[in-house]
Formats: C-alpha cells, sequence, structure tokens
C-alpha cells in the first residue's frame, strides 16, 4: 500500500540527474506538456499579475526560484509584453544543462537572465527584487527545508512571494497514473511525477509551515488540478 498520510522521503531522479542535455529537454517537454494541458502556469501567472496590480512602478523586477528550461519566465515575459509592463525577469536554478536549455528557449527574450545558483547561499541584494516566484519547485524539499527556502523567499521580496505546487493525493496520482500513459513520453518523466504527488504537501500542512513565516499576509488556494497556490504578501 502507498502511504499518502505521510510526505515520501525518496529522492527523484531529476534531484541528482546526471544525463545528457537531450534527455533532459524531453523530460522537461514532458512537465511542460503536463503544465500545459492541465493548466498548471496559469496558476502563477495569474497571482503574478494579481500581486502587481495595485503597484505603481515604472518596472518590475522578478525572480523565478527553480526556472529549469525557462518556460514559466517565457510565459510571464509574453504576457507582460502584451499589457505593456517593463519587467526585468531572472532564472535561478542549480542545474547548468537546464539554464543551457532556458538560454536556447527564451533567445528572443533579452528582458530574462539567469544565475546558475543556491538561493541560501548567493547574494541578491543588488538586484531590488520585487516578487519571487516558484513553481513545482517546494515539494522537491523537506518541511525544514521549505521553510528556509520561503523565509529566504520573504527575505528578498519587496512586494511578495508566489509558490505553485502540487498537493498530495491519492487520486492525484492515480489520474497522473492513466494521464501518463497518453501524455509522458519519457520513463523518468512518468517515475519522477508520481513521486513528485508522494513527496507534495497537503494544504493542511502548508498552513502549519505558513503560521511559522512571518512579515506577510498569506492566501493558500487549492487550484486544479490538484495543485494549489499559495501567495506571500508582503506587511
Amino acid at each position: 500500500m502507498i502511504d499518502f498520510k505521510h510526505r515520501s522521503e525518496e529522492v527523484e531522479i531529476m534531484d541528482t540527474y546526471k544525463g545528457s542535455i537531450s534527455e533532459l529537454e524531453l523530460i522537461l517537454n514532458d512537465i511542460n506538456r503536463v503544465n500545459n494541458l492541465l493548466g498548471g502556469y496559469r496558476i502563477t501567472l495569474n497571482a503574478v499579475f494579481e500581486l502587481l496590480r495595485f503597484k505603481n512602478k515604472e518596472s518590475y523586477t522578478i525572480l523565478d526560484m527553480g526556472c529549469s528550461d525557462g518556460t514559466m519566465l517565457k510565459k510571464l515575459a509574453s504576457k507582460a509584453r502584451k499589457k505593456n509592463m517593463d519587467l526585468k525577469l531572472i532564472g535561478i536554478d542549480l542545474n547548468a544543462k537546464a539554464l543551457e536549455l532556458a538560454k536556447r528557449n527564451t533567445i528572443d527574450y533579452p528582458e530574462i537572465s539567469y544565475i546558475q545558483a543556491d538561493i541560501l547561499l548567493h547574494d541578491f541584494s543588488n538586484l531590488k527584487i520585487d516578487i519571487v516566484m516558484s513553481t513545482l519547485t517546494l515539494h522537491h524539499f523537506t518541511d525544514d527545508g521549505v521553510l528556509k527556502f520561503v523565509n529566504r523567499f520573504v527575505q528578498l521580496a519587496s512586494i511578495g512571494v508566489v509558490i505553485n505546487d502540487l498537493e498530495r493525493s491519492p487520486v492525484a496520482y492515480y489520474l497522473f497514473k492513466i494521464f501518463s500513459w497518453f501524455f509522458i513520453k519519457t520513463e523518468i518523466g512518468k517515475k519522477d511525477g508520481l513521486l513528485s504527488i508522494r513527496r507534495a504537501i497537503k494544504i493542511n500542512e502548508l498552513r502549519q509551515i505558513a503560521h511559522r513565516v512571518s512579515n506577510v499576509t498569506h492566501h493558500i488556494q487549492w487550484k486544479w488540478a490538484f495543485r494549489y497556490v499559495w501567495v506571500l504578501k508582503k506587511k
């Protein structure tokens, strides 16, 4: 029997990935396909622009923590262009191969740049960051790690933080099993997708973590398909 009461501590293949960049591209294409089909990117986009709606600045700086191949940043930049908004977008990731793909994928977006860095160790103080966002990254960390990272996000952002991630659920797990037969091409994508759900955080667990993050207001909302958006707005 699979335990959905507690978060899995099993390490995902992608957390220690050492394969080729071409294989990585195929795996990330699988992830992007799922997010596009299930509306995952839209959750982050809507939350970010809602945070910006009541601000009046000439330009904004947004950090994407765990940016992977830059897809989220590209979608954000495209929407900002349509709104005639001036955004400076910075992707942060530890994976050099993912960042190589990101640079290739966003070559026509000069407003996007990338830094290979550890958020807990790198000094971002010179960037004057307005919003920190993170999509499908938080579940890779332990509860203590989540708290450290979120507190760091809050410390960096002048406006707020947007987090979009999975919710642990047996329904999500078995639906993904069926979904992956049709839409996931790589074995790593299938295995890590299922493990991601087992590693994910339930909303009631997330609220307990939120109580330990100060100087912000919290808005946590369930979204289809078995996602949540956690918006932390600076006081």
